[in-house]
């Protein structure tokens, strides 16, 4: 008989989690980068490419909300999963708090350089809104989908050096550092959801993960194109010019979405594990883009401090 998963206080705490591919010698740390001085000198910081400027700031606005909305969910579960797997919950928990807070001050950024991003805004809190009116389960199965997302997304920028070839280097070393570290957690919601419907059947658990993941696939695409839409009209690109622009982007060159199709298909195979693919070795080439032009020395990764407690070089404007 299947137990009910959305009660976060499950019976039992296996060991290690079946059929996770999680590497034994993973280990998940927040870096705790700051880059709030890195303020986007040119409204196109990818120079020539008012689509791939769109792309990134449509993908940016998603995140504060978007990635409080996965703390939330997992840490519903942290103390009712094995030991090893509660302390990547909590390291993903650090690393999601640092990547919130930092495009938090990028969003600003894009609104200091003449880009209204509410419209973009409202649309998503509609639909966390929309998310946080399903059962919990409901919960941990979007933070999961939406978690494989952004990691093939991730190695894909990381893999491509095309995306950024042409980009503000401080903007660049920002995406690039925050794609690491969606690497390096990816399997962290997978394991939850493993564990928590440990006594579902296989088919049981295909169908729903399925089913969302198609679902929300649709949706995302649809809103983040929207969103893009509305920045690229803010520069003056719309109708068919738009339109046509922003298909050689996504699917020609550099084709994220065209690149992204295999790994995302992939979900829906049996056997599935985002750890399936071991892409460490992407982490350690994000970091050597970057390392050199840190804005600020990282504090202690224990401590995340919140936006308004932030040391800040200069003045700059407050983050609601």
């Amino acid at each position: 008989m299947d137990t009910d998963p959305s009660h976060p206080d499950l019976a039992g705490k296996p060991l290690e989690i079946k059929k996770s591919a999680t590497p034994s010698d993973l280990h998940i740390q927040s870096r705790n980068r700051h880059f709030a001085s890195a303020s986007i000198e040119n409204r196109d910081w990818i120079r020539d490419d008012p689509y791939g400027t769109a792309f990134f700031n449509a993908l940016s606005v998603t995140f504060p909300k978007g990635e409080t909305f996965f703390i939330e969910v997992l840490k519903k579960y942290r103390k009712d999963v094995p030991e090893k797997l509660a302390g990547e919950v909590a390291a993903f928990i650090r690393q999601e708090m640092v990547h919130s807070r930092e495009h938090a001050f990028f969003n600003r950024h894009v609104t200091d350089v003449g880009y209204d991003i509410t419209r973009l805004e409202k649309n998503l809190s509609d639909v966390i809104d929309g998310f946080r009116s399903l059962p919990a389960i409901h919960h941990l199965v979007a933070t999961m989908c939406l978690e494989h997302l952004t990691a093939i997304m991730a190695a894909e920028f990381i893999s491509n050096p095309a995306y950024f070839e042409n980009a503000d280097e401080n903007q660049k070393n920002m995406w690039l550092w925050h794609a690491s570290e969606e690497i390096e957690h990816k399997g962290v919601a997978y394991d939850t959801w493993l564990h928590v419907t440990r006594d579902w059947s296989r088919s049981k658990r295909w169908a729903m993960k399925s089913l969302f993941m198609a679902r929300i696939s649709l949706g995302f695409a649809k809103n983040r194109a929207k969103g893009i839409f509305d920045l690229l009209r803010q520069d003056g690109l719309k109708g068919h010019r738009a339109w046509f622009g922003l298909a050689r982007y996504a699917l020609a060159s550099p084709g994220p979405f065209r690149r992204t199709l295999v790994p995302w298909f992939k979900f829906f195979l049996p056997g599935f594990h985002p750890w399936n693919i071991d892409d460490r070795e992407l982490v350690q080439l994000a970091e050597s883009d970057y390392e050199a032009a840190i804005m600020d020395q990282p504090r202690d990764e224990e401590s995340v401090t919140e936006i308004g407690d932030r040391r800040k070089p200069g003045r700059l404007p407050r983050v609601a």
